[in-house]
């Protein structure tokens, strides 16, 4: 009998990591795996075109929670979540990154007696003031086989009394997708069609302690204008930062070009075609590390150590002059990026391989 295995995915992100297990464990006899899409991103752009992008079949279940507080949104992922976990009895439930899907999935998991698989699990920023730190602490704390993309995450589990037995270092399955889709991604006419100069650098920015503090995003607004006057800067931009910035009455700068969000092929094309990224997203760290893309990432800290280590990222803070130092430093000083361990297209294939050790009983 299949093994029924429950994936949860909710927010962009999760659709590039879930897609190469679907592929994985699609037609293959011994599993039956479940995708469960919360709505925790409901915009068309922000996920519904990402089952063409990444050619995975629409999720049997869509718990349609859209928007709200991170209580909220957590409460309603977890009360919808309930009932079609008892409905559809899966043997495990595995869930990625660190979004209140993650750890609303987890938890209902864990309180059902459901066993509970995290990919991309140990990452820390160490930084409990990030709502996705909480998310990982928790998720990971009741997790009961931690899929890990690097190092650093064994150790921070470690560190946490996890036991060495279920931590697995698997690979990345974010690139996956990459790895996968980057040829086709590059035959998109996004540039064309935005009409993009030849050289241009490329703007993510979602997190709430930069788009809600008016103060925090007009220095990151201070420093994209005086970069724009080098180089053309253009922002696929979040419905919610866009909405923020509308509410705090914030002036864009004239060199910053906005669009609406962007498809995953047409997103990963400007990303590989771009001069420099700049960023608080965690996994745009990790493609622009594989796509040895110059990265600034607008934060402090970072959970994903590696891509400063191996990768083309620095830490560029939150400040106007931070950044433009960082800015001025990777002019200065290019790095050359080296892939890291295991982050090599085959993730999905070995997170099969630990799941069937784990979950098929011979």
């Amino acid at each position: 009998m299949a093994v029924k295995i429950a994936l949860i995915a909710g927010a962009r992100p999760n659709f590039m990591k879930i897609a190469p297990l679907m592929h994985a464990l699609t037609g293959d006899s011994a599993w039956d795996p479940i995708l469960i899409h919360t709505g925790q991103h409901y915009d068309h752009n922000m996920s519904g075109q990402f089952f063409s992008d990444l050619e995975i079949a629409p999720p049997r279940y869509h718990l349609e929670v859209g928007s709200g507080s991170h209580a909220q949104q957590t409460a309603e992922i977890m009360k919808r979540l309930e009932p079609v976990l008892l409905e559809s009895q899966p043997a495990a439930i595995l869930v990625v990154g660190d979004v209140n899907s993650t750890v609303a999935g987890a938890l209902v998991a864990a309180k059902l007696g459901i066993f509970v698989v995290h990919v991309e699990a140990g990452l820390r920023s160490f930084d409990r003031t990030m709502p996705e730190e909480i998310n990982r602490v928790v998720t990971d704390s009741i997790s009961d086989l931690l899929l890990i993309t690097e190092e650093s995450g064994r150790a921070n589990l470690l560190r946490e009394g996890i036991p060495a037995e279920r931590i697995h270092a698997v690979g990345n399955l974010m690139i996956d997708s990459l790895k996968k889709n980057l040829t086709r991604a590059m035959e998109s006419d996004v540039t064309k069609r935005l009409e993009l100069p030849e050289r241009y650098g490329l703007v993510t920015l979602h997190r709430p302690a930069n788009v809600d503090d008016a103060g925090q995003l007009g220095e990151i607004l201070g420093a994209l204008e005086e970069i724009g006057k080098e180089l053309p800067l253009i922002w696929p931009m979040h419905p919610r930062t866009r909405g923020r910035i509308e509410s705090n009455g914030a002036v864009l700068p004239a060199g910053l070009r906005l669009t609406d969000p962007l498809g995953y092929l047409d997103f990963l094309c400007l990303q590989a075609k771009s001069a420099v990224v700049l960023t608080d997203s965690g996994g745009i760290q990790e493609e622009t590390t594989v796509l040895r893309v110059p990265c600034l990432t607008l934060r402090d800290n970072t959970e994903r150590p590696i891509t400063i280590e191996h990768g083309s990222n620095r830490l560029a803070g939150t400040r106007k002059q931070s950044i433009l130092a960082a800015w001025e430093d990777a002019l200065r000083n290019p790095r050359t990026a080296m892939q890291p361990p295991l982050w090599d297209g085959q993730a999905a294939q070995r997170c099969k391989e630990v799941l069937a050790r784990v979950l098929i009983r011979s």
